[in-house]
């Protein structure tokens, strides 16, 4: 039997004269969560919207739940949930008559509907508010009752399209927690993602995906040791002098630092953390440098990220064909 959920290799997606893939391949273990990292145009949306059949591959093949994305799309249909980035629910309905409107639509008998209702609205803490109308729900809320109407009919795999953004930290807590009980419970979960807070706390596998290419592939400990061991960063004060700073810490580490301009931010790995730190700070004080922050520490999944694609992760999506369309 095949313990993978998702199988994909050499997806190729091209749009006239641009490459949106260029021969991606991803794997997907059963009962897992995998996260895809990647800047703006990087493949993402493109990818997830191969996996569920909403566009053909140029080339390549891949498989959802077992079954052939282009040759059986319906079947990977019936086993998949998608949540694009914006909740999809209705406005003008209550909580619970969403839920059962979307149980009906997968032709449940109205009365096992109501049951499916009753049981996510459970599930995602909203019994004391499913009979109000969505259209006071916060964020929160409305995107744990779009998560839930996505659950309506058992999906074996979930693809999730950046799934917390525009939500509150408590809010973001809570859904992670309804994410990880879900997996628990036997659901497979690929999602898109710009906090990389989340993948570092989510994902058993991290795709970092860069001009349609997945450039580097593990979990969050595995990606930090590519970047090394101790690393030596500094935070300026006035940022035109970030370049020269860059300079002083590269000659510390010996390593190039990862700059972050809006973060007014350089670090670098290092192999002689003290001794590094010491030189760094000597010729700081040297050329009259001020800085908010200087210190050693352990990588990030941020700096992973600066490392591995040179720029700091872009919060908007997939430049060409961005919009993941709600499925029927």
């Amino acid at each position: 039997m095949n313990q993978n959920a998702v199988d994909a290799h050499g997806l190729v997606k091209r749009y006239g004269d641009t490459t949106a893939l260029g021969g991606v391949d991803i794997t997907v273990p059963t009962g897992t969560i995998t996260a895809v990292l990647g800047p703006n145009g990087a493949g993402k949306t493109t990818s997830v919207r191969i996996l569920t059949t909403l566009t053909q591959a140029d080339e390549g093949h891949a498989t959802v739940a077992g079954y052939d994305v282009a040759t059986h799309p319906h079947e990977v249909r019936r086993r998949i949930g998608l949540t694009a980035q914006d909740a999809t629910v209705d406005p003008i309905l209550t909580g619970r008559e969403n839920l059962v409107m979307v149980g009906e639509l997968h032709q449940l008998p109205r009365r096992d509907a109501k049951a499916r209702a009753d049981q996510l609205l459970r599930q995602f803490s909203l019994e004391d508010a499913a009979d109000r109308p969505t259209s006071g729900y916060s964020g929160g809320m409305r995107r744990r009752l779009d998560l839930g109407a996505t659950l309506v009919a058992h999906p074996q795999v979930l693809f999730l399209d950046e799934p917390t953004t525009g939500l509150d930290p408590r809010a973001r807590n809570d859904l992670w927690e309804v994410l990880e009980r879900l997996v628990g419970d036997g659901t497979t979960i690929m999602l898109t993602t710009q906090y990389l807070e989340e993948a570092d706390r989510l994902a058993d596998d991290i795709l970092v995906v860069d001009h349609g290419a997945i450039i580097a592939q593990g979990d969050s400990s595995s990606l930090k040791r590519q970047v090394g061991g101790d690393s030596i960063g500094l935070v300026v004060s006035d940022p035109t002098r970030l370049d020269e700073a860059a300079s002083i810490i590269a000659r510390a580490a010996g390593f190039e630092p990862v700059v972050d301009v809006a973060a007014r931010r350089a670090s670098a790995p290092t192999s002689n953390g003290v001794l590094a730190l010491s030189a760094a700070a000597g010729e700081l004080a040297t050329a009259g440098i001020e800085v908010d922050d200087l210190g050693i520490h352990q990588p990030t999944l941020d700096e992973v990220f600066l490392t591995l694609t040179g720029m700091p992760i872009d919060p908007d999506d997939d430049v060409v064909d961005n919009t993941l369309e709600v499925m029927s």
